[in-house]
């Protein structure tokens, strides 16, 4: 093998593909055929019978009493804010280190994002500050479960508890995981899940509420229905919109749920196999995953690179380099503070207006969170998970490769 780096012409440590997503088969042809020949393509009435399903299954899997599956994983959030009464004058604390959704989603319900650092020993929503923040009129928080981790449920909760307010577990990354032997999504009032097209249980696009709530069901019900009664009961109508996903999408679902535990499962044994051999790499480590987490999955398995083990460049050139030696990756997130798809100024909304002090990225600062966007992390594709353990030795020896050659990663960073 070629000592030279691949992004320099030499040869690729991993010059075959890992395993590609999504994964398609005659099962997902099977399902989406029937629901095609069936004519009923649409969402109305809500929910229809491939939506019905997936939900009953998914939340049955998951822990939850009810599921709600509506177009994608940001609405499923502004959905929940909406359902929990919460809106203009409240407020609502969310990490800076997440995508940009989470943060939208209090301003689309009308409220105040409250953005607050992470902790740096697994980048979730650090409890201290969340404490910090809180007001008068805090109403919800929002944990984001990200790559592999679990906020500390336990902290949260404690918090949520102490002050009367709503948690929203944002499990865009999550389906599948456990905290002390239950499910992510579910130790919250609401749980968010993203069905877009890169996630791991995906129709391409769609997002899932889950509750244990029977009346806040209820409700998001209605929401996501323009409105209407949940069952057509004749009360209660809501101030909604048309929020449903069709059927061919909520079809593609079920055949997906079907195939989702043996991917979970192979993902969790090849990144535990992978945080061993992690070690044999200075200067790099996985995002703690914490004992309470009782059931591993991931969307993309993160890691923390100290630049100083690479030559002193930034992750965004290590990245590169990897990409080039067949090793999928990702930067990762911007900090809220510094982020190009976070414009709050540019809604016009009364909450942008009315609090443009509080929305001004510029005037924000989150040191744990801008380091790990700026210099540390990594986002490895779930593909290397799939691929057995000469998928995860390819990557170890990839990142080893890189830190034997510093100059030339030096020199990629000065181009």
């Amino acid at each position: 093998m070629s000592e030279k780096l691949a992004i320099a012409g030499g040869t690729a440590v991993r010059p075959q593909e890992y395993p590609t997503w999504p994964v398609c088969d005659a099962d997902d042809e099977a399902i989406v055929l029937e629901a095609l020949r069936s004519g009923r393509w649409g969402g109305y009435p809500e929910p229809g019978p491939y939506n019905a399903r997936f939900c009953a299954d998914f939340a049955k899997f998951q822990g939850s009493k009810h599921g709600i599956l509506m177009v994608n994983g940001t609405v499923t959030m502004e959905v929940a804010l909406k359902a929990l009464g919460i809106g203009w004058g409240d407020e609502v604390i969310v990490p800076a280190l997440t995508f940009a959704a989470t943060a939208y989603a209090p301003m689309a319900a009308g409220a105040l994002p409250v953005v607050v650092d992470v902790e740096p020993r697994s980048w979730g929503i650090d409890a201290e500050a969340v404490e910090a923040a809180i007001t008068p009129r805090t109403r919800a928080i929002i944990a984001v479960h990200t790559g592999q981790i679990v906020c500390d449920m336990d902290a949260i909760m404690a918090i949520a508890k102490r002050h009367d307010l709503h948690v929203i577990e944002d499990c865009a990354h999550s389906p599948g995981k456990m905290w002390r032997g239950q499910g992510v999504g579910c130790i919250g009032t609401f749980g968010s899940f993203s069905h877009q097209s890169s996630k791991i249980l995906t129709a391409g696009e769609g997002g899932t509420l889950l509750t244990d709530n029977e009346a806040l069901a209820r409700k998001a019900h209605s929401i996501i229905d323009c409105g209407r009664p949940k069952d057509d009961a004749g009360v209660d109508y809501n101030f909604g919109c048309n929020y449903r996903l069709g059927e061919l999408h909520a079809a593609l679902l079920n055949s997906q749920l079907a195939k989702f535990i043996a991917q979970m499962d192979e993902r969790a044994v090849n990144a535990r196999y992978f945080m061993q051999r992690l070690k044999e790499v200075p200067g790099l480590r996985g995002m703690h995953i914490d004992e309470r987490i009782t059931r591993l999955s991931f969307y993309r398995f993160i890691v923390a690179m100290e630049p100083e083990a690479f030559g002193g460049v930034n992750n965004d050139v290590v990245c590169d380099a990897l990409d080039a030696e067949g090793v999928g990756c990702w930067v990762g997130y911007d900090a809220m503070s510094k982020y190009p798809l976070f414009q709050p100024h540019l809604s016009r909304l009364p909450v942008a207006v009315h609090y443009a002090e509080q929305l001004d990225p510029r005037k924000w600062s989150f040191p744990v969170a801008e380091r790990a966007a700026q210099q540390q992390q990594i986002y490895l594709d779930e593909g290397i998970f799939r691929a057995g353990k000469d998928g995860v030795d390819a990557a170890i020896e990839a990142f080893l490769k890189l830190q034997r050659h510093p100059d030339a990663l030096r020199k990629l960073a000065n181009q």
